[in-house]
């Protein structure tokens, strides 16, 4: 696969448009998933994916192949898809205050908690799993789907993810932490064993219990 990409872009580079129609072909789907996955709607995920693959026609020359094309490709749509949030929703360029990052702190209390029935990996290969995470991901506050997408399902360091998001690296991994536990335990309403749930921790239940008795 990796052997092919190279060939089609060695193509693409010396100006063989069919070549840069492969390669559109074969990686516009993925680019538009994980588009969407960013900006949150069709209309600007559809509109990320034309930008992205402009600029490959314009600056195909430039890669390097230092890594693989769809690396490549996917950070110049992230870079596009952060840059449309910043100017269409207002998504902050700069860290956030101090009282909102204090509320990233107030992390979520897990309601449902059990083991997964079967192997999250052979799960997860399932189109009806795969359906219910994008489901999941666009139920998760936007900050914290950014951190997900960027951090966990594109593979950006902690440091470049900040970056990109324009808050600190403490502020980042919470947010992430943040994602996954909801993430997690939205799964696990669905694939989650019944019979082997644990009970929410105990300490929840007594300052309940203590706020009643005040």
């Amino acid at each position: 696969m990796a052997d092919e990409d190279a060939e089609l872009v060695r193509r693409a580079k010396a100006g063989e448009y069919a070549a840069f129609e492969a390669l559109v072909s074969k990686y516009e789907r993925p680019i538009y998933t994980l588009a969407r996955r960013i900006v949150g709607n069709v209309e600007d995920a559809e509109d990320v994916v034309q930008d992205s693959f402009a600029s490959v026609v314009e600056h195909v020359r430039d890669f390097r192949e230092e890594s693989s094309f769809y690396t490549w490709i996917s950070r110049i749509a992230s870079n596009y898809a952060l840059k449309l949030l910043r100017k269409r929703r207002g998504l902050p360029t700069v860290p956030l205050d101090e009282r909102t990052a204090r509320e990233d702190q107030d992390l979520p209390r897990p309601e449902f908690i059990a083991p997964w029935a079967r192997d999250p990996r052979e799960a997860g290969r399932e189109p009806s799993v795969r359906v219910l995470l994008e489901e999941a991901l666009g139920e998760l506050d936007e900050k914290y789907r950014l951190a997900f997408v960027l951090r966990d399902l594109q593979g950006l360091s902690t440091a470049a993810a900040a970056r990109a998001l324009g808050i600190s690296e403490g502020n980042l991994k919470v947010r992430l932490l943040r994602a996954r536990l909801r993430l997690r335990e939205r799964l696990t309403r669905v694939l989650g064993d019944p019979s082997a749930r644990v009970a929410p921790p105990a300490d929840h239940e007594e300052s309940r219990h203590d706020h009643e008795v005040r």
